[in-house]
């Protein structure tokens, strides 16, 4: 670099003034051009994480577009008639198994229940008078004074008690089991997605309450081609993902494979069982799954986080002994898991960056960090 000074001259011909002010200038330019030059070689790399990349065997993939069901789904109805005195749900609401839902009014099971009671105590009198009766009736007849007869009708005196005794007991166990069945409960864990019945409405039996759906562990329905039926296999795994849920992805696995086709469409139904523990999933929700079919295959795999998308390219950035990188274009295959198939000059063993890849530059010096990835 050249630095020009121009110095001014008074009409005399002599230095101007400002003479020694401009080598002064042009000194401290040529010092801060120094120092800015030994503060860019001492700049620090910039520290990043990166993963080898592996050899793994594949398999072929279909993707299909899918529906999300629940495998539990109950329209909860009543089992005994009675008017509606309480409703303690409403759509949307989550209930535990057992929670109330309902409560029919019972004012005429009690009333029936205090009857049969004192019918019970009437009965449990007579039947214990008839019991001291055959007692002495007993005796009597063994000593001749009663005859067979009038011992005969003793005996059913007391067993005709004893039965309206038993009979008085299951007609108050029945009311009190009508009684109970007057609290309607939800019959499993989930969520209240329709409401059938008001309070003060009359139900019989068997009228519906609640319609209840469980959230917990889902299933994606899809429609599998017939020419990848026999390649299907029960138990496999299956990754789905969801178009209200952008970037949330799961595994499942199949849980069903229904061998009738659909005659017009030539599908058969296929069904995958998705957990949803977080309780972001609701059913009817479109979601796609990428089933494993065909036989396997060797392929390259990288993590899911190495690929860095620059505009319709798709690239990483590997790490070279000397601490520098390479942008290296490529193409992505099947995913399995948080790794990805690659096609380009990638090999197993090779150090493809993970963190702190998105605005790096080719030939950039780095700090690299070992970051594993448990392949599944």
């Amino acid at each position: 670099m050249m630095l020009v000074i121009m110095n001014s001259f008074s009409p005399n011909g002599r230095p101007a003034a400002r003479r020694g002010l401009s080598l002064e200038i042009a000194s401290a330019v040529i010092c801060l051009m120094g120092a800015g030059a030994v503060a860019a070689q001492e700049m620090p790399s910039p520290p990043v994480r990166y993963t080898e990349a592996r050899e793994h065997q594949m398999q072929r993939r279909l993707t299909l577009p899918g529906t999300v069901e629940s495998p539990t789904v109950s329209l909860v109805a009543s089992e005994v008639q009675g008017l509606v005195a309480r409703l303690k749900v409403r759509e949307g609401d989550v209930v535990r198994r057992g929670a109330p839902l309902a409560t029919l009014r019972t004012n005429s099971l009690e009333i029936r229940k205090r009857a049969s009671e004192a019918q019970m105590e009437e009965a449990k009198s007579r039947r214990k008078l008839a019991e001291l009766s055959l007692d002495r009736a007993r005796r009597l007849h063994g000593e001749g004074v009663l005859s067979q007869q009038e011992m005969d009708e003793a005996l059913y005196e007391y067993d005709a008690w004893q039965g309206r005794v038993d009979r008085l007991t299951a007609e108050i166990e029945q009311i009190d089991h009508d009684m109970s069945r007057s609290v309607i409960r939800a019959p499993f864990g989930g969520t209240i997605i329709t409401k059938r019945t008001e309070i003060g409405e009359w139900l019989d039996v068997g009228s519906p309450v609640v319609e209840i759906v469980s959230l917990n562990n889902l299933e994606v329905r899809i429609d599998v081609p017939e020419r990848f039926f026999s390649k299907l296999i029960p138990g496999a795994t299956a990754e789905v993902s969801f178009e209200a849920l952008a970037g949330y992805e799961l595994l499942g696995r199949i849980v069903a494979i229904i061998p009738r086709a659909d005659p017009r469409a030539r599908t058969f139904p296929v069904k995958v069982e998705i957990d949803n523990g977080e309780g972001r999933i609701g059913v009817g929700m479109l979601a796609e799954v990428v089933l494993p079919v065909g036989q396997t295959y060797s392929a390259t795999v990288v993590p899911k986080d190495a690929i860095v998308q620059q505009g319709r390219e798709r690239v990483v950035f590997r790490l070279n002994g000397e601490g520098s990188v390479e942008r290296v274009p490529i193409e992505t295959g099947a995913g399995i898991g948080s790794w990805i198939a690659v096609v380009g000059p990638i090999e197993a063993g090779h150090k493809i960056i993970t963190r702190g890849n998105e605005r790096l530059f080719p030939g950039q010096t780095v700090e690299g960090e070992l970051l594993e990835y448990k392949l599944p």
